[in-house]
């Protein structure tokens, strides 16, 4: 029976007196012990519980222990609780322990528990299973079995208590495969031992995956396969004793290395712009550059289809936290900068993270940044990429543009981002800063000193914080290494944002050079979650840590750019204390402030205590070896730093804040010191005081390894260093980082295991897929228990609590979906699933980035001469201990292999790969008080020495060195067999390969071999004697790793690094056997790495024997040096080589070509060696490599032992010499094949269907012949019916149908005039093609769109307790919401559906193929029996991704290989017309010259790269072959990056001497040379030669006229009878009904063909096509031939590597000479476009609005004209008369508009060309959309006229006019969507009235008049025989508008006017006035002539 029994001895240091109890739990069941009756300091329990457990007890359960002070009356009073893991109970059986309890707030309390704990398992035997052999098996397992195993494994684990002999209930039975993995990349960890068990000490310790599995098989019986599921297969199991870590092998930092970028964004049009007649002009912005679009004139929606390319070369985090805007400006021009209309923002990186890196065709939303309440503010419809180098961008094919203008729907936003955005503030709050260093050198300081008199701090520190595109900055703190702020920036910006990066920035303000001091990137991402239980983004108050170049001050730091935040910091530079939170504004309330400009405000204080509690920590670090430390630093004493912060950092720490200040600052009231001292224990409290951190090793003279590396001599001395430091406790944020990290780095391990078995072709990778899902559902599940302890400690953020529940969220729905998904892994779904699994990687890595800092990352530098030489940063919290396992770092007590590389640029390129020093370094961080085991995990069998200065020698003083007395001796042995693909370090393209291999203090190193990549050494290195320290049964767990470096060895100087590999090696103790099935060990290819580059791999075994007391006679024997050329080399032993066996290789020599000059001199008699494996064979010479450079002895072989196993066969070299005179040689170029499976030869299957001989069968045709399945293209038959059938609702599918009759197809146009034959042209076959090829990808987004659905539902269904919104998404975003998922895909199938039930039924156009690719892609390259491998010479690049080998390409040989186990069957040299001398190349053609007539056919350039100032281009197209070159300068196009060419070339050509097609296309320039754009190479002899006969493409139909007329010389009857002959097939027969039979395959098809005449004949050449087309079906030489087609090949420029400068579409035939010739060249020339005269007749005007107010009468009037063009403003506009002072808006005019103009019926666009300025040299061709704008203007004599209305009609599709005013309205234009649209160019008259709009001050749309006007649309010829005048002008001219009197002019008719205008209204006014002012007269006079009188009265006169 099991049970658990814990025996509870005693509780001690308890406070007061009184009365206690204490309290068990186990598995929710509990037992209190009796009362201790008034004890005080201890309370002795003495009591036994002991639990009966049915199940075996799980690692990962709990026991707790809670005592209580007994109360009698009143509740019980918790004193503390103990928690313990059970973990090391489970693995030993049995545990004795004291421990602290710990109170309600987590914090320990001294009081104490001991017991004692006893495990009973049900047989006793405990711990003899190793990690991660058994797995826990949740308990709601479905399929439950018992299975019973022999002794399957014995090792040593915790986790499992079953025994090995028993049957495992509801366990899974899981086994561990010997590290046999043939690729391990990095196997470190890779135990292959288990610590025996005495009992079954024979028994094979590790049995292979196949016994295994037969066992299995034959144990469980009928066990169902689908539910075994393995645990981790290379085992890189944790032992109980592992005390190493994992090394990460790649090297050099990747970040900060500047790499090209090419951004390229198309403006295609804006719409919807506010304002009124605006002259709109677009920005494009990106960083500091801008570019502008032209001015469109008075519209509100321009057109501009400009293409604009901003190159960059800047690293990548540089790159995509620029921000890309688009401005729209009204009226810029060269003396204003215009007003702006609104702005649209987004940084690179959401480009470049969308799907192809691209947004295509979206519309950009407008806003206006200064006035946040203003809504929408126009849109405008872009292109936008993001190209790095080696992305290749897929463009949509760019046909006619069918998009709908549906703009909602297309907006340039990243899925899942709402389309109406709100406001937001972010507020960013800068508390203060602490840790600055210096910034100002010394000398300054004193000069200051001098003046002022007091020494200030060296640095004037102020904030400042990026954000879209904004900078803020908080005031300058003068002389302050702690500055205060308290201040916060405000951005206010659209939500959520797409910038996804806030850069805050800590810089000295200083006159002269104001510089960065630190820098810290916030990813929103991080701080916030968008899902429905998501939260809005929030940080801190929380401290982030900035790391930079180092802390001494120099005026021109090399490292500068560290702290601008480019590559890995390698210093601590300051902490930072931050916040950010963020409000949704509600831009509708009044008081809200208008302008996102940024605001600076002042925040309050905030406490001490808000970012967390201080705690003291301890680090502890122990140097076990110092090795490979690099000679070129001298031999100067060494010495190495660890720090921590600021702690520890001796030369150029901050000097002000002592530790001491700190501690008392820290603990301002005198509680918190006190308790500082009770916590830690009694001890230490009296000397905690003068406990002096020692923060670096002694200095030590370094001693020589070898000639590159120096090592330390630590040998028994290992010396430690420790620190103590105070940050705030928040540890609870690392840990569950901690436990994340390790669910994903098994996660991780576990996807490399399944895709590792799956490359090397192991068996049932599935069941180690399940044992990974099984892993991580268990590791979620862990995390959720662990994840939610101690919540409410001090300092936890919002920020804390939010990801806490996200993150159990996604943690708790991943562990159920990995349940869900283990359940469906089976043997086919393997590589769907996986898929899903690393979708979860991605997911957990993500989540377990912990945004907000706590404890800055650990510093380890090299000193040497007190310099800094070298560093490692190891982040804190991979070392940082905690008392559950799963929280502990993953370093944490481990020794760890550290690689210290240079700081900053120095480690960029060769310098970064050289390793500087090795460190086996031990690394213990945690609390003070949890600080007494922190040497546990070093390796046992050392003493501690202290330093001497502490005076009685306390035990808790940390040691400052250790001595180790225990010491094993080993023998190495490094079986190092060969390697391949190495990188090539030498001039010719090869290298000259040593191995050099480290272990410990020893190196050794194996021969050169010269000038190979694929070395095959061959050689054992012993290493005698080598010391290691520690207990023998830990290093047999974890021995050190050893390191192996390649070199690559020169004649002079020093040999070059090549790359470098880690291994570890397989142990044997003394006691143990060497045998089967650990010994011999097994080759392994270990991937050699070289900084971040893959530089080869190497395959070796290596094992280490220990010596015992016996010496090296008890080793296993060596042999002597068997070779006795090779001197005293020993070889690898029997049983390590591979096995070999003979095979034969077949050569096939065709011929070289291209090869480049060597040194200057040709190439003229080169000769190829093949070899392998020391065997080999050489071509015959080619005499005159000029004259024909093909072999004339095609076929030669050789035989060579090669290992049975495919994955190791040795890579075959081909190498090119030149034989010079005098019996010289040089080597042109090298090749080696590294995979030679692809050339293995199988005998054909018999048994397949292609062979089955019974009975015919006939091939189901489809309805014509231009089906054509093909792999990536599923073509729709042209009269097919809908293309997916898509479920759709009732309503939707009536509204389907209502759109389907008002709907026409677009293109449907031109088919339903030109049905008859003579209007169609090749182009009509083009465009009609294009559109199937779009039609098909909508079809096939519709069906991925429907299967991921489907898939999704599967999922949800099966899970039925996830939600829908919690499903998998891709990458790191938390799912978006499943509705907007949703939406999206049913728009994409009903895009399909749209496609497809739209489409009336098109003329029948035969179409051709459209490939959106190279031909090549399609068709593996036309290597079918013709391979082409590249000769190399010259140096590997060393940038990224090797830059692109192009450059070292010296020639190609063309050829092919074929390699067979010897002997071969009897079958294949038996079968007719078998010529031995050609082996296994039979039928294949001879290789003499042969000349052939090329033809070019050039369609058009997409996309061109810009090649002149303003933008644009001016292409031509060039064709090389050969010497002949074909330039077509005279026909280039002016100003046009979207050329369209039409033109054909025809060439003759010489095979194999000119095979290269190089087609360019220039860029032609007045003055100086042509700049190329862009060329594309054809390799025409590889399709010359194919099976897929790619000579001329084989169209759908046969016809003898017309525009698809056969084009070949010979016709589908002869090629098919070529065919059949060739390939030695019975047929064609021919038979009656219209049946031909080929092979056993008959076909069916029409007989008659009709020629020019319309006459019927007879004919065969329909089913000849017929079998042609279905080729495939054909058994055994059956393939697809290359059907008639168009390629888009992009264009690249050999000076712009690997970014697409533009692509072409064209195709190629060719023609040998020796038949008949071809008829002439298909016409292709771009269609002409056609003339026609749109005539508008502007009858009316009504309801027109009134703007001008009368002088004398204040009443409305309008004086109405009526302005309308076609092209674009200034060429044609023209203007009506003008209806003068309508007072009721009605205007009558009866005046024409007559618009001629060209256009493009298959495009739909508008062509014009004209200068583009006065100082162009010609014209430019532009194409427009067919909009006819009507305005409609108030004439005003002395100012400008105003504008009153506008609409806009695309004569594709506008509405029908109203029948009367009345109908008229707004409608018309809101619901333009919904309405019914006509086309003029079907209707060619409409008449109708229609609305002017305008938009009033709220932007919202108003009704502004209405028009009655007659559209009526001839062409050139009827508008010459039917001319009209313009206005009401002859001929045909229009009568006079009959307009009421007033209108008439004031000058024609004054009086009249008056008469009219004045006297109706106002008479009586009118003669009041008079009378008045007669009156005023007479007083007037009066009064003027009263004083006269008067004087004359008085005088008397």
């Amino acid at each position: 029976m099991m049970s658990l029994m814990v025996h509870l001895k005693s509780v001690g240091h308890l406070r007061g007196k009184g009365d206690r109890i204490a309290k068990v739990t186990f598995r929710g069941l509990s037992f209190y012990s009796r009362v201790a009756e008034n004890c005080e300091e201890v309370a002795p329990f003495n009591e036994t519980f002991r639990w009966p457990i049915a199940s075996r007890l799980d690692g990962n359960e709990m026991l707790e222990v809670q005592v209580y002070n007994y109360s009698k009356v009143f509740s019980n009073r918790l004193v503390g609780t103990f928690c313990m893991v059970l973990q090391k109970v489970a693995e030993e059986g049995h545990l004795e322990l004291t421990d602290t309890l710990i109170d309600d707030n987590n914090t320990s309390i001294k009081t104490n528990v001991t017991l004692e704990i006893r495990y009973q398992p049900m047989d006793g035997t405990v711990g003899v299973w190793s990690d991660g052999e058994f797995l826990d098996v949740p308990d709601d397992r479905d399929g439950m079995f018992s299975f019973e195993t022999d002794s399957l494994l014995s090792g040593q684990s915790h986790g499992s208590g079953t025994s090995p002999g028993r049957s495992l209930q509801g366990s899974i039975p899981t086994f561990r495969k010997a590290g046999r993995g043939v690729f391990s990349a990095m196997k470190l960890g890779k135990i292959k031992s288990s610590r025996d068990d005495h009992k079954r000490g024979d028994e094979p310790a590790i049995l292979d995956m196949e016994d295994l599995d037969r066992k299995a098989m034959r144990l469980a019986g009928a066990l169902d396969p689908d539910t075994i599921s393995l645990a981790s297969v290379t085992a890189v199991t944790t032992n109980v004793s592992n005390k190493r870590s994992k090394p990460d092998i790649k090297m050099e930092p990747s970040s900060g290395r500047p790499v090209d970028y090419q951004i390229s964004i198309t403006v295609i049009e804006a719409r919807q712009l506010i304002g009124l007649n605006m002259d709109p002009v677009v920005c494009v912005e990106i960083g500091d550059d801008k570019k502008y679009t032209s001015m469109k004139e008075s519209t509100n929606c321009p057109y501009y289809n400009e293409y604009f390319v901003f190159d960059f070369h800047v690293p990548p985090d540089v790159m995509f936290d620029k921000i890309i805007k688009l401005s729209v400006i009204h009226s810029k021009n060269l003396l204003r900068s215009g007003t702006l209309v609104g702005t649209f923002k987004m940084d690179v990186g959401t480009v470049y993270s969308q799907p192809e890196h691209q947004f295509y065709h979206k519309w950009a939303i407008l806003s206006d940044p200064d006035d946040i309440t203003a809504g929408c503010k126009g849109y405008i419809k872009c292109d936008i990429a993001v190209v790095g180098k080696g992305d290749n961008i897929k463009t949509p094919h760019k046909a006619n543009e069918t998009d709908e203008d549906d703009i909602e729907g297309n907006l340039l936003l990243p899925e899942g981002i709402p389309a109406e955005r709100q406001w937001a503030r972010f507020y960013v709050k800068i508390y203060r800063a602490e840790g600055l260093p210096k910034m100002n050198t010394s000398i300054m300081a004193n000069v200051k000193k001098a003046f002022i008199g007091e020494n200030r701090d060296l640095v004037d520190p102020y904030v400042q914080v990026q954000f879209a595109g904004q900078k803020g900055k908080t005031s300058v703190q003068k002389s302050s290494y702690e500055p205060i702020w308290n201040e916060q920036i405000v951005f206010t910006e659209l939500f959520p944002p797409l910038c996804k990066r806030m850069k805050v920035q800590i810089r000295d303000s200083d006159k002269v050079n104001d510089v960065a001091i630190g820098t810290h990137f916030i990813d929103l991402r991080k701080i916030s979650n968008e899902g429905d239980k998501g939260f809005l983004p929030t940080l801190g108050p929380a401290w982030v840590n900035m790391y930079g170049s180092t802390r001494q001050y120099t005026l021109m730091d090399e490292h500068q750019d560290l702290n601008e935040g480019l590559g890995e910091g390698v210093s601590f530079r300051a902490r930072l204390l931050v916040s950010i939170a963020v409000e949704i504004l509600d831009t509708t309330s009044p008081e809200i402030i208008c302008s996102s400009d940024v605001q600076m405000d002042s925040v309050s204080n905030i406490s001490e205590s808000a970012t967390g509690k201080i705690e003291e920590f301890f680090l502890f670090g122990s140097f076990l070896e110092a090795t490979m430390i690099d000679r070129k630093i001298g031999d100067k004493m060494i010495s190495f730093e660890i720090t921590i912060g600021n702690y520890g950092n001796q030369i150029d720490g901050v000097s002000k804040p002592s530790s001491t200040r700190r501690k008392k600052k820290d603990a301002e009231n005198e509680e918190e010191e006190s308790e500082l001292i009770q916590n830690s224990s009694e001890d230490e409290a009296d000397e905690d005081k003068d406990l002096v951190s020692v923060s670096s090793t002694p200095l030590m003279k370094p001693v020589i390894t070898d000639r590159n590396y120096f090592h330390l001599p630590y040998f028994e001395k290992k010396p430690c260093v420790y620190i103590k430091s105070w940050w705030q406790d928040q540890r609870r944020r690392l840990y569950n980082s901690n436990m994340m990290d390790k669910i994903a780095d098994k996660l991780e391990e576990g996807v490399n295991d399944v895709q590792e078995i799956i490359k090397t072709e192991k068996a049932f990778p599935e069941r180690r897929l399940r044992g990974v899902l099984e892993e991580l559902s268990i590791g979620c599940s862990r995390f959720v228990t662990l994840a939610n302890k101690d919540v409410n400690h001090a300092g936890r953020t919002k920020l804390d609590r939010e990801r806490l529940k996200s993150c159990m969220r996604e943690m708790d729905s991943m562990a159920q979906q990995a349940k869900q998904i283990r359940t469906q892994v089976k043997k086919n779904t393997v590589r769907d699933k996986l898929k899903l699994v690393q979708n979860f990687l991605l997911k957990l890595r993500f989540l377990a980035d912990e945004p907000q800092h706590s404890i800055p990352d650990v510093f380890i530098w090299m000193m040497s001469n007190s310099k800094r030489i070298a560093y490692a940063r190891i982040p804190s919290k991979d070392i940082l201990y905690s008392i559950v396992d799963e929280e502990t770092g993953k370093d944490c007590g481990k020794v760890k292999a550290v690689f210290l590389k240079l700081p900053g640029k120095k480690g960029f390129g060769p310098a970064g790969w050289t390793v500087q020093a090795k460190l086996e370094l031990y690394l213990w961080l945690g609390l003070n008080k949890q600080r007494k085991d922190f040497l546990n995990g070093l390796p046992n069998g050392f003493e501690e020495i202290r330093s001497a200065k502490t005076s009685c020698g306390l035990p808790s003083i940390p040691p400052v060195s250790l001595v180790y007395n225990m010491k094993q001796v080993f023998q190495l042995r490094a079986h190092m067999y060969q390697a391949r693909s190495l990188f090539a370090a030498d001039s010719s393209g090869l290298s000259d390969p040593f191995a050099r291999v480290f272990f410990s203090t020893h190196s050794q190193v194996t021969e050169v071999l010269s000038e190979t990549l694929c070395p095959t050494w061959d050689q054992l290195l012993v290493f005698d004697d080598v010391e290691l320290f520690g207990e023998a049964s830990e290093l047999r767990d974890d021995p050190p790793i050893i390191v192996v470096e390649i070199f690559d060895q020169d004649t002079v100087g020093k040999a070059e690094f090549i790359g470098r590999t880690f291994a570890k090696p397989t142990i044997k103790m003394c006691d143990e056997h060497y045998g089967p099935p650990r010994f011999p060990p097994q080759l392994e290819y270990y991937q050699i790495y070289r900084g971040n580059c893959t530089a080869g791999e190497l395959l070796a075994a290596f094992e280490l024997l220990q010596i015992g007391q016996g010496g090296r006679a008890d080793l296993p024997v060596l042999e002597g040096p068997t070779d006795s050329e090779r001197g005293p080399i020993l070889p690898v032993p029997l049983g390590i080589r591979p096995v070999l066996s003979r095979y034969r290789i077949e050569v096939l020599f065709w011929g070289l070509r291209d090869l480049k000059r060597i040194n200057l001199a040709q190439v003229d008699r080169p000769r190829v060696d093949i070899e392998c494996a020391g065997r080999g064979v050489q071509s015959a010479l080619i005499q005159n490599y000029k004259k024909n450079p093909n072999f004339s002895t095609l076929v030669k072989w050789f035989e060579v032992d090669l290992p049975e196993n495919e994955l190791l066969h040795p890579p075959l070299n081909i190498r090119v010499v030149d034989c010079r005179a005098f019996g010289r040689y040089i080597l042109v170029g090298s090749h080696a094949v590294s995979c030679l499976r692809r050339f293995i030869y199988s005998a054909p299957d018999k048994t397949s269907n292609h062979w089955a001989t019974a009975g015919d069968i006939s091939v189901s045709m489809d309805g014509d012949g231009s089906v054509r399945k093909m792999d990536t293209v599923v073509k729709l038959d042209a009269m097919s019916d809908a293309v997916v059938k898509v479920d759709m609702t009732e309503e939707e599918g009536d509204k389907e149908k209502s759109k389907k009759k008002k709907k026409k197809k677009k293109g449907g146009v031109e088919e339903e005039e030109e049905t008859d034959e003579s209007v169609l042209d090749w182009w009509s076959k083009y465009f009609a093609s294009i559109e199937t090829l779009k039609e098909t990808l909508r079809a096939q987004e519709a069906a991925q769109a429907e299967a991921e659905e489907r898939e999704d539902l599967e999922i949800a269904a099966e899970t039925a307790d996830v939600k829908p919104d919690d499903l998998i998404l891709k990458g790191p975003k938390t799912k978006e919401k499943s509705k907007e998922k949703k939406s999206s895909k049913d728009k994409k199938k009903g895009h399909a559906a749209d496609a497809s039930e739209n489409r009336p039924v098109k003329a029948k156009v035969d179409e051709l193929m459209v490939y959106n690719k190279e031909l090549e892609s399609e068709y593996g390259n036309f290597e079918d029996w013709l391979h082409t491998f590249n000769l190399y010479r010259g140096k590997a690049g060393d940038d990224d991704e090797h830059a692109l080998d192009d450059d070292r390409i010296v020639g190609r040989f063309k050829g092919s290989l074929c390699m067979y186990k010897l002997p071969l069957s009897e079958e294949i040299t038996r079968e007719a017309g078998f010529d031995p001398n050609m082996g296994m190349f039979q039928s294949i053609p001879h290789n003499d010259p042969i000349n052939v007539l090329v033809r070019v056919y050039v369609v058009r350039a997409t996309d061109l790269h810009p090649a002149d100032i303003n933008g644009k281009a001016d292409p031509y197209v060039v064709i090389k072959l050969g010497k002949s070159e074909v330039k077509d300068k005279e026909n280039y196009i002016s100003k046009q990056l979207n050329p369209v060419f039409g033109k054909s070339f025809d060439i003759e050509a010489t095979f194999p001497m000119e095979s290269m097609l190089t087609v360019s296309v220039y860029d032609w320039d007045l003055v100086g040379t042509d700049d190329l754009i862009g060329e594309t190479k054809i390799d025409l002899e590889n399709r010359f030669y194919s099976k897929f006969r790619a000579t001329c493409g084989i169209s759908s139909n046969y016809s003898v006229h017309g525009y698809n007329v056969w084009r070949d010389p010979m016709k589908p009857s002869q090629i098919l009878a070529k065919l059949c002959k060739d390939g030695k097939i019975d047929g064609p027969h021919y038979g009656p009904g219209g049946k031909v039979k080929v092979a056993n395959r008959i076909f069916t098809g029409q007989t008659e063909i009709e020629d020019e005449n319309g006459l019927k004949k007879q004919t065969e050449e329909h089913l000849a096509l017929a079998v042609l087309n279905h080729w495939e079906e054909i058994p055994r030489v059956g393939c697809k031939l290359v059907p008639e087609h168009v390629e888009t090949r992009p264009l690249l420029n050999p000076d712009k590597p690997g970014i697409e400068q533009g692509r072409i579409e064209m195709w190629v035939d060719m023609f040998p000479m020796d038949m008949p010739a071809p008829g002439p060249a298909i016409e292709i020339s771009p269609r002409k476009p056609k003339r026609y005269e749109l005539r508008v007749i502007i009858w009316n005007t009504d309801e027109v609005i009134l703007e001008d107010d009368d002088y004398f009468t204040g009443e409305k009037s309008s004086d109405i004209f009526v302005r309308g063009w076609l092209k674009g403003q200034q060429e044609d506009k023209q203007d009506t008369d003008v209806h003068y002072h309508s007072l009721t808006g009605e205007g009558n005019f009866n005046w024409r508009f007559v618009f001629p103009f060209d256009y493009l019926m298959a495009e739909e666009k508008i062509v014009i060309s004209k200068k583009e300025s006065m100082f162009s040299w010609d014209e430019t061709e532009y194409k427009i959309p067919p909009r006819l704008t009507l305005q409609v203007w108030d004439a005003d004599h002395f100012s400008a006229d105003d504008f009153l209305g506008a609409i806009e009609l695309d004569l594709n599709r506008f509405p029908r006019g109203a029948k009367t005013a009345k109908q008229c309205s707004l409608d018309m234009i809101r619901n333009e969507h919904e309405l019914p649209t006509i086309s003029i160019f079907k209707q060619k008259r409409v008449k109708g009235w229609w609305p002017f709009v305008a938009r009033d001050e709220n932007d919202e749309m108003e009704l502004t008049g209405k028009v009655e006007a007659e559209l009526h649309l001839v062409t050139a010829e009827e508008a010459e025989k039917s001319p009209v005048g313009l206005g009401r002008n002859e001929p045909d001219p229009l009568e006079k508008p009959n307009r009421p009197d007033t209108s008439l002019m004031w000058f024609l008719g004054p009086l009249k006017s008056i008469r009219y205008f004045i006297w109706h209204n106002y008479r009586w006014l009118i003669l009041k006035v008079l009378g008045l002012v007669l009156l005023l007269l007479l007083l007037g006079l009066f009064l003027y002539s009263i004083p006269g009188y008067l004087v004359k009265k008085m005088l008397g006169a």
